[in-house]
């Protein structure tokens, strides 16, 4: 079962004095790619939360928040009363102005407001990690809900790839009888007589080199083992991507060998086709 990269999820902690908002977003990255924030009280646990994330989403951009309101009375911000007068003062001596104006412009300039740092509560954060493992089960199951869809576009993809590859098969016959035909008016174009067993010899080595008996089936082989990377248990994008490669590559081939319109036309399909996988490829865990 694949999982997408893209994925969401949030928890809400209500506690007396205040509200705790945790909040994952991911996006797909070739790595892990992981920033926190988080109120500065908490930070002595960001190496371990870390940790928990790497080891829940594994792969992707991921944006991890805690967002704190204060709810109660209960505040460690304090105004810095003789810092903020001085300012004022200072402020007066450059321009007039309305004292609230003044104020407002104080109150921004540094050390206006003092914040006492509290040690954490570990009860407190044992309640907020409980929320935080909410908050990734959420995303994780957003991913797989995601990963669904996209199997579901792969599978459809695949089955389009492969429907184009029977018609392959089926014009391939009619092809060599083409080519064998071309090469016979161009020899009777020249109007020069040829041995014809000499001809034919020459003939079945030339076709050979147009025969796509082996790559019809190794991309018949490629596009099994990737529906079968589908629905394995583990989800691992690379592995379809290193697939995707090698479908390609027999997709090329068959291209290159065709030296038929009719058969490139469908090589043109399939290519199509395995570019919109690609594409989806990208957003696979």
């Amino acid at each position: 079962m694949i999982h997408s990269m893209t994925g969401y999820g949030k928890s809400v902690l209500q506690l007396p004095n205040k509200k705790i908002t945790i909040e994952i977003k991911s996006l797909n990255s070739k790595n892990l790619d992981l920033n926190a924030r988080m109120p500065s009280i908490y930070r002595e646990k960001e190496l371990s939360l870390r940790k928990l994330i790497a080891n829940e989403l594994e792969r992707g951009k991921i944006d991890f928040s805690i967002y704190v309101e204060i709810t109660g009375e209960e505040t460690t911000t304090q105004l810095n009363k003789t810092v903020i007068n001085q300012y004022i003062k200072q402020l007066k001596d450059i321009v007039d102005g309305d004292e609230t104006e003044l104020l407002k412009m104080a109150v921004r300039f540094p050390d206006a407001l003092n914040t006492e740092r509290d040690d954490i509560d570990e009860d407190e954060w044992k309640t907020i990690l409980k929320e935080i493992k909410v908050a990734l089960k959420n995303i994780v199951t957003y991913r797989l809900d995601e990963g669904k869809v996209l199997e579901v576009d792969f599978k459809v993809r695949l089955e389009n790839i492969e429907t184009l590859l029977d018609q392959v098969i089926t014009m391939d016959p009619e092809r060599i009888e083409g080519v064998r035909e071309r090469l016979r008016k161009g020899v009777e174009d020249l109007k020069e007589k040829v041995d014809e067993n000499r001809f034919e010899q020459e003939l079945v080595f030339y076709i050979e080199k147009f025969d796509i008996t082996e790559e019809k089936v190794r991309l018949k082989n490629h596009l099994d083992y990737f529906n079968s990377a589908l629905e394995s248990d583990d989800s691992n994008g690379k592995k379809l991507g290193f697939i995707g490669q090698e479908i390609g590559r027999e997709i090329n081939t068959i291209g290159s060998k065709s030296n038929y319109a009719p058969m490139q036309k469908l090589v043109v399909q399939m290519k199509d086709e395995l570019e919109k996988i690609k594409e989806q490829l990208l957003n696979v865990l």
